[in-house]
């Protein structure tokens, strides 16, 4: 019996490859493994590659928690192993076998939500793996991103050690090259069709000067869309993010704004001398926080080339996002081989978004000459600088950073802000953040919030 049962997964999943390499059929196998999903009692749909999982859906309702949390770890009997192989081997056969050619708007959206179902058997939100709503673990599960970032790395019971989040945005990537997206976003009826995700913000950002019409009058709608996507996540990030618990081993600072009057009065009473009328102080008592009187400076500084679009979006938003916190003076400075100062449109991602120009080298040196002006009172002061530090003048913009950090600001160095965390961070400048104190932050948002909270909060 169990052989028999191996045998049948056997089968499927060798039906599985054999399509996924050679769109022809094997008369075989797929005869095969029409049997088998007879005997399984699930439709013969799921074998059809046209047939989009919502369809299938649809018209199985049933099937919706047998996919949701799919790739789970479960121990259901040798027929469930079965059974789940048909239905993993649908979702990757629709996710991954994209073939070649021209692209139309139906079939993007029919594979974004195919996609989407994959990442629901994950056990991760639609959308979550290939950046979409960075939060809903970005970054999440640490949260929502963390969500994706922990299902992208290693998928909740899925056996994959791969990264499937990478892999996801790189076909969704080359669909839309191979779309011509100018002429669906031409069409409203088509543009309507399109879910905006990373890669196709992405897209957008680079073709935005050559449209104009109706076409960029659609662009601009997916880019609004994602960014109060991405945004309505994050928002509940900061929200919820911890600033931490006071650490009583370690005594307040004693200084002036720090003394704790009160307390001072109430313990020094017995001193009080009715001849002198005065109370004699003995020990002064100092509160273990301190009200921040002048607004802290936030300077972020976010690298615009080709590779950190994912950072440049997810960091506009986080940006305006605490920009509109009380007492918090909020600057934006993105760069390539240029710099340019966005902090006029700070609180609107989207206008920051249709500024900015994806592409081109690194020179962070041009960047330094716009962020040195704005640290004026240096202990007041965190500057976020986000890049994979991979740059033209590595001794000059080393020496900057360096200055940054002895006049007493912080500096929080971050490998890229993307819903995986991902990131590919100069060697040569790892190593000497990591002397300096000031290691690279991983790039998952939630640690930057939870960084960012400790100091302005």
């Amino acid at each position: 019996m169990t052989t028999a049962h191996e045998n049948r997964r056997q089968v499927l999943y060798w039906r599985l490859l054999a399509r996924l390499f050679d769109p022809e059929e094997q008369a075989t196998l797929e005869s095969a493994s029409v049997a088998i999903v007879d005997d399984l009692g699930l439709p013969a749909l799921l074998l059809d590659p046209s047939v989009s999982v919502d369809s299938v859906v649809q018209r199985y309702p049933d099937l919706e928690a047998e996919i949701d949390g799919l790739m789970a770890p479960a121990d259901d009997g040798r027929d469930r192993e079965v059974r789940r192989a048909a239905l993993v081997s649908k979702l990757l056969l629709n996710v991954f076998a994209t073939g070649g050619g021209n692209v139309t708007a139906e079939q993007l959206a029919r594979w974004q939500s195919d996609a989407g179902w994959f990442e629901r058997a994950l056990g991760c939100e639609p959308g979550a793996l290939r950046g979409r709503a960075a939060a809903t673990g970005a970054g999440g599960a640490e949260g929502g991103t963390g969500t994706g970032g922990s299902a992208a790395g290693n998928a909740p019971g899925s056996g994959f050690t791969v990264n499937l989040g990478p892999a996801l945005a790189a076909i969704e990537a080359d669909l839309i090259k191979r779309m011509r997206l100018r002429e669906v976003l031409a069409d409203p009826r088509l543009a309507k069709k399109l879910t905006p995700s990373m890669s196709l913000i992405e897209q957008l950002l680079r073709d935005k000067d050559n449209l104009d019409g109706v076409a960029l009058a659609n662009a601009k709608a997916l880019i609004r869309r994602f960014v109060d996507e991405v945004a309505q996540v994050l928002r509940t990030q900061v929200a919820q993010a911890s600033t931490g618990t006071i650490d009583r081993s370690i005594p307040p600072k004693r200084v002036f704004r720090n003394l704790d009057v009160d307390r001072t009065i109430w313990k020094n009473l017995p001193n009080w001398s009715p001849e002198d009328e005065r109370l004699y102080v003995d020990r002064l008592y100092y509160k273990q926080t301190a009200k921040r009187v002048e607004p802290a400076r936030l300077v972020v500084v976010v690298d615009q080339s080709g590779s950190m679009v994912d950072a440049m979006v997810n960091c506009t938003i986080l940006a305006s996002i605490f920009a509109g916190l009380p007492k918090v003076d909020v600057h934006l400075i993105a760069y390539d081989t240029r710099a340019l100062d966005l902090t006029t449109w700070v609180h609107d991602p989207f206008e920051v978004l249709l500024r900015t120009q994806l592409g081109g080298g690194t020179d962070g040196t041009a960047a330094l000459e716009l962020a040195r002006p704005k640290i004026v009172d240096p202990r007041n002061t965190v500057v976020v600088w986000i890049s994979d530090f991979y740059e033209w003048r590595e001794q000059e913009c080393w020496d900057g950073f360096a200055a940054i950090h002895r006049s007493g600001a912080r500096f929080i160095p971050v490998g890229s802000v993307s819903s995986g965390g991902q990131q590919s961070v100069n060697p040569w400048f790892r190593q000497r953040f990591k002397d300096q104190g000031t290691p690279v932050l991983s790039g998952r948002i939630k640690k930057l919030v939870h960084e960012l909270k400790n100091f302005l909060v």
